[in-house]
C-alpha cells in the first residue's frame, strides 16, 4: 500500500498548484481496468496497483474538497485529508460487490474531510452526534434555499423549517447557527492587513484594577485597625455587651444579657449605647491622629537630573 506521505501532503499554494497539474496526467480507468487493479491489491497487496487506483481518482478528491471550501479552511488541507480517506477506501474496497471504486471511495473521502473540519473549525467540540454533524454540514445550504444566508439570527419560521427538514430540535438549529455565525477567533489576529495591532490589545478587563484592589484592601485593613483600637478603649463589660449586641452574627437579646450580668434589660441597653458612643469617638480621634501624622511627615523631594543638550 502506498504510504500516506506520498499522497496526503499538499502543504502550500505551490504544492497545491503542482498537485492540480499532476492529477491531469493520470487517465480515468475503465471498469475492467479498475476491477483488475483492485483484485491485484486485494489478493497480492500490489503497491503498483494501489498507486494506479489512487492516482486515477485524485480528481475526485479535489472535486469533493472544493465543495467544502465554505468552512474557512485551506483547500490544500482539505485535499490532504481527502487523500487519506481515499487510501482507507482502497484498503477496504471489495470489487466483487459490483460497485465502481469512485462510488465507494467518495464516502470515505467525505468522512475524512468532514471529520477534519469538525476538529479544526472550532476549539470547542462540535458535531459530536450524527444529528449535529448533519446539521453542521447542511445548515448553510438550507439557509441559502430559504434566502436566509445573511441572517445573523434566524427568524422563528426559518428555524422551524430547518428543524423539520433535518429532524432536529429547534434549539439545536439556533445554537449551531450562532456557532457558525461567530466562529472562534485568535486573540493574536492582526487588526489590520499590515500586521499592526492585535485583538488582544483591545480586550477590556471588566475586573477591578490592581491599584483599586490594593487601595480597597488598605482601606479595609485601616478600618479594622481603627475598630480594634476603639474597642480597646472600652472596659471589659462594655466590650462584651457591644460585641454580643452589634458585632456578632447572631446578636444576643437584652433579656439574655441581663440574666448573664445580673442587671436589668434597660441597664444593658444603656451600657450598649454608651459603649457605642465611646467607640465612635475613639475611632474618630484615632483617624484624626492618622491624618495629622501623615500631614506632618516630611516630604522627600524628587531627585532631578540635569538634562544634557
Amino acid at each position: 500500500m502506498p504510504s500516506a506521505s506520498q499522497f496526503s501532503q499538499v502543504n502550500d499554494e505551490a504544492s497545491l498548484s503542482k498537485f492540480f497539474r499532476e492529477i491531469r496526467r493520470y487517465p480515468m480507468l475503465k471498469p475492467e481496468e479498475e476491477f483488475d487493479l483492485a483484485k491485484r491489491w486485494q489478493k497480492h497487496q500490489d503497491d503498483d496497483a494501489a498507486h494506479q487506483l489512487v492516482n486515477s481518482h485524485l480528481r475526485l478528491v479535489a472535486k469533493i474538497a472544493r465543495s467544502y471550501r465554505g468552512y474557512g479552511l485551506p483547500l490544500n488541507e482539505l485535499i490532504s485529508e481527502g487523500n487519506v480517506g481515499m487510501m482507507k477506501a482502497v484498503k477496504k474496497f471489495d470489487p466483487d460487490r459490483g460497485f465502481r471504486f469512485s462510488t465507494y471511495a467518495m464516502w470515505w473521502i467525505r468522512a475524512a474531510i468532514q471529520e477534519y473540519i469538525l476538529h479544526s473549525w472550532s476549539l470547542v467540540k462540535i458535531g459530536t452526534t450524527a444529528a449535529q454533524k448533519k446539521l453542521f454540514f447542511n445548515l448553510r445550504s438550507l439557509k441559502g434555499k430559504l434566502q436566509a444566508i445573511d441572517e445573523g439570527e434566524l427568524r422563528p419560521e426559518n428555524v422551524r423549517k430547518i428543524a423539520e427538514s433535518l429532524n432536529v430540535p429547534e434549539r439545536d438549529v439556533i445554537s449551531m447557527n450562532m456557532r457558525m455565525a461567530f466562529p472562534d477567533r485568535s486573540l493574536n489576529t492582526p487588526l489590520k492587513t499590515d500586521g499592526e495591532g492585535e485583538w488582544l490589545e483591545w480586550l477590556a478587563d471588566d475586573g477591578e484594577s490592581q491599584e483599586s484592589s490594593l487601595a480597597a484592601m488598605e482601606e479595609l485593613n485601616n478600618r479594622r485597625d481603627l475598630l480594634q483600637k476603639g474597642i480597646g478603649s472600652l472596659d471589659e463589660r462594655e466590650q462584651n455587651i457591644l460585641t454580643e449586641r452589634r458585632l456578632s452574627e447572631k446578636p444576643r437579646t437584652l433579656e439574655e444579657l441581663s440574666q448573664r450580668y445580673g442587671i436589668s434589660r434597660e441597664r444593658v441597653r444603656q451600657v450598649e449605647a454608651r459603649a457605642f458612643e465611646k467607640l465612635q469617638k475613639s475611632v474618630r480621634n484615632h483617624a484624626m491622629e492618622q491624618r495629622l501624622e501623615n500631614w506632618t511627615q516630611p516630604q522627600h523631594p524628587v531627585k532631578r537630573t540635569a538634562s544634557t543638550t
